[in-house]
């Protein structure tokens, strides 16, 4: 498989966007409305036909007038990576427009924008299975990035693009960073840059979604790199996949760092959101797995996709939804938790945890089958008598981790 090259090892970074970018005369190109607006100008909608071939909509990012040669070179440096791409969800280049003004960035047209504004506009139009496919081709194009040695570092919704199809690629290639071959170390940014999902309704409740982008913090549950920075590697890990809200119109000044610290606090106990209302309990587990404290626990996106791809091929695996309250902070799956099918009672688990003291507690209140456990929310946990913060924390996990058991039973049942 090819290897990405960075354009900006070359001592003239015009020659890698000669190398990489087709140059395209400008007499093809027709600019016909403005859609958006860039850091380096405007981006437009428009056709391109070229000799020998069909007119096709594009989209045309424009540099605006005035600018610098720095501005140019980086302005042209995205052609020369997306040049190198060639994946179905990885947006294509068509080609660059330099030797006229405007300088222009050519590429395929996504018909439905960027997928945090189309999500929003089409709130509770999807099924989970539409929604899931969606995930696949992400994280489908993302491994692809990984395994060519390039690091995105602004994997968010607003940079997800999502054609007629509702095929789902990959943009924004301006913050993108390679790894070299020769170190195990990841590659960091200097900068606090949180990501969140983006989540969308079915009926009454959300459905989480995917990566969203934000620029400051909210009480919100990540993975603890995100608290300080954000983590590549050549191993391709997904980092943090849930909600960092941009708190930004709502915070007074000085709020913000008493409340990231906050967030720092419950991540450091190990505690993560619970999924939204009406989440498959499989995708929650897929969430969990991304915000596991030791990074080499992290799925790779090759696993993702594999993981997203079974749930494709087994609906029925999307069909649990995890019982949870949504407004609770659940403490993070602890792998150590024992196997709940080793234990042939309720009473045999209480005490493998060692909260043996609530074994009649739970006896009064119902609770004597794995399948009544496994249900049970924050609220019953505190009506069975469970009040000491620690003791809910760790019967609250091993409950977790029974569920995410269960499931994969099933899954394999079915």
């Amino acid at each position: 498989m090819k290897i990405y090259i960075d354009p900006f090892t070359y001592e003239d970074p015009n020659e890698a966007v000669r190398e990489f970018a087709k140059e395209i005369d400008i007499s093809c190109v027709k600019i016909e409305q403005v859609i958006g607006a860039g850091e380096f100008g405007e981006v437009c909608s428009g056709n391109l036909r070229q000799p020998g071939k069909r007119e096709i909509l594009v989209a045309i990012k424009t540099l605006k007038a005035g600018y610098t040669e720095r501005q140019r070179r980086d302005f042209l440096s995205e052609a020369s990576i997306m040049g190198q791409f060639d994946h179905p969800n990885i947006i294509h280049l068509e080609g660059v427009v330099t030797k006229s003004n405007p300088v222009m960035i050519i590429t395929e047209f996504m018909e439905n924008g960027s997928l945090d504004s189309f999500l929003r506009q089409n709130d509770g139009q999807f099924t989970v299975i539409q929604l899931v496919g969606m995930l696949r081709g992400i994280a489908a194009g993302m491994k692809y990035l990984c395994d060519m040695n390039y690091v995105h570092r602004d994997l968010a919704a607003r940079n997800i693009l999502v054609n007629s199809n509702l095929v789902c690629k990959v943009s924004d290639f301006g913050l993108s960073r390679f790894l070299e071959d020769d170190t195990s170390d990841p590659t960091y940014t200097s900068a606090l840059v949180p990501v969140r999902t983006a989540w969308v309704r079915k009926g009454g409740g959300q459905l989480f979604m995917v990566f969203r982008g934000a620029s400051t913090f909210d009480a919100s549950l990540g993975c603890p790199q995100a608290l300080t920075f954000i983590f590549h590697s050549k191993q391709g890990h997904l980092h943090c996949v849930h909600s960092l809200k941009d708190h930004q119109n709502r915070v007074t000044p000085g709020s913000h760092w008493t409340l990231k610290r906050s967030v720092i606090n419950a991540i450091e106990q190990d505690y993560r959101l619970p999924p939204p209302m009406d989440c498959p309990s499989a995708l929650h587990q897929l969430m969990l797995d991304c915000w596991q404290k030791d990074r080499n626990n992290r799925p790779k996106f090759s696993q993702i996709v594999s993981t997203l791809d079974k749930m494709i091929r087994n609906p029925n695996s999307l069909k649990a939804l995890t019982p949870l309250s949504s407004s609770v902070h659940l403490p993070l799956l602890d792998r150590n938790t024992p196997d709940f099918s080793s234990f042939s009672t309720v009473d045999e688990w209480l005490d493998a945890i060692k909260m043996g003291q609530y074994k009649e507690n739970f006896v009064n209140e119902g609770f004597t089958s794995f399948e009544l456990v496994s249900q049970m929310t924050t609220e019953d946990i505190l009506r069975v008598g469970v009040t000491l913060a620690g003791h809910q924390k760790k019967i609250l996990n091993s409950i977790q981790s029974m569920r995410a058991q269960m499931n994969q039973i099933t899954s394999v049942e079915v």
